[in-house]
């Protein structure tokens, strides 16, 4: 049995898991028990994930993002889902090891892969594994909205279908809100641009949600650019294998007298509080937000997950990595607060 004893970090938690269950012959989901106390820590929206401390002999652990495949309006407990890919030591560790009564070290939920309105006509895309926070977005526009929804969703097979069995019922309960269109690579192919393009044109006036490999991920985004959907419309998760610690505690940055007062000055919105802040120019935004006890969204550090991201209103930064963020995504606003550093001496910053 995994028991963790103690958090190694402030903000993280150890939670129990009450069960596993199996999806399919390379995918399982873990079912996690939260206690009361942790209760609000752990609310999390629609399309979120959670990142977990897999433990590892050769390097004490090693963390890793898995999407809320859950909805907080339909679930009870909070259940994350992950497929086995090819030497991927934590996916298959957790498929190998993870049993019901086991413990592990988690982080809150974080992401901004998450509808602003259920109501909303939405198309989503899906491909494999991509499914689970797509799964929790349907879910959950299902049950509090009352729009209209589309999913495509591409496999291998039928026997690689994540939660075929929800679908077609979820399909069944409501005929006249959700389709559910199925792409099986050993039937049809790899779909094409044009292919996704046609199943799309129907719906181009739907807000887009896509997760996937990022070849299936590209094909949709080019598809989508096709039919002329404004790229403010199309939302893409994308995951990185995190190379750092997000369990360990951030070191608070020794700064000269002349730093403080180079420091730019900053107006942050955040889940609609504003904040004015000092922003010296060696700190990113998440540091000194997380300096000030301000609970900003964030996860990696590294620039690797997006849990940060948010868009610049007024001024300029430079961000040390900033990969994960497509061009035209940069060119609209947005940028990763994790690695963000002020250039212009005031800005206005929307989370």
């Amino acid at each position: 049995m995994t028991t963790v004893d103690v958090p190694h970090s402030s903000r993280s938690a150890v939670l129990r898991v009450s069960a596993v269950i199996t999806e399919t012959g390379d995918a399982c989901s873990l079912v996690f028990d939260v206690p009361e106390e942790l209760r609000e820590r752990f609310a999390y929206k629609p399309g979120q994930f959670l990142t977990l401390r897999i433990p590892s002999e050769r390097t004490g652990s090693v963390a890793r993002c898995y999407s809320l495949a859950s909805s907080p309006y339909t679930d009870d407990r909070p259940k994350v889902t992950v497929k086995r890919t090819v030497d991927g030591y934590a996916s298959n560790w957790v498929c190998d090891n993870v049993r019901a009564g086991d413990e592990l070290e988690v982080l809150p939920p974080s992401g901004i892969f998450t509808p602003k309105d259920l109501d909303e006509d939405l198309l989503l895309f899906a491909a494999g594994s991509g499914i689970t926070p797509v799964m929790s977005i349907l879910k959950s526009a299902l049950a509090r909205g009352s729009g209209r929804i589309v999913l495509v969703y591409a496999n291998r097979d039928a026997e690689s279908v994540i939660f075929a069995g929800e679908l077609r019922e979820l399909a069944d309960k409501n005929p006249q809100r959700l389709v559910v269109v199925h792409w099986l690579e050993t039937l049809q192919g790899l779909p094409s641009v044009d292919a996704l393009a046609a199943v799309a044109a129907p719906y181009t006036d739907r807000r887009a949600f896509m997760c996937g490999p990022k070849a299936f991920m590209d094909r949709v985004h080019d598809a989508l650019a096709q039919l002329e959907v404004p790229r403010d419309r199309t939302h893409a998760e994308i995951f990185n294998s995190l190379a750092g610690d997000p369990f360990a505690d951030t070191a608070p940055v020794e700064l000269s007298d002349e730093e403080q007062a180079d420091a730019a000055t900053v107006e942050v919105e955040l889940d609609g509080e504003v904040h004015n802040l000092s922003w010296p120019r060696r700190q990113t935004l998440v540091d000194i937000m997380l300096s000030k006890g301000i609970d900003v969204p964030y996860s990696c550090q590294e620039g690797e997950c997006g849990s940060c991201a948010c868009t610049v209103l007024e001024g300029k930064v430079e961000m040390d990595n900033s990969e994960i963020l497509d061009p035209e995504d940069i060119e609209a606003g947005y940028i990763l607060g994790c690695q963000a550093h002020p250039v212009t001496d005031h800005l206005k910053i929307q989370f």
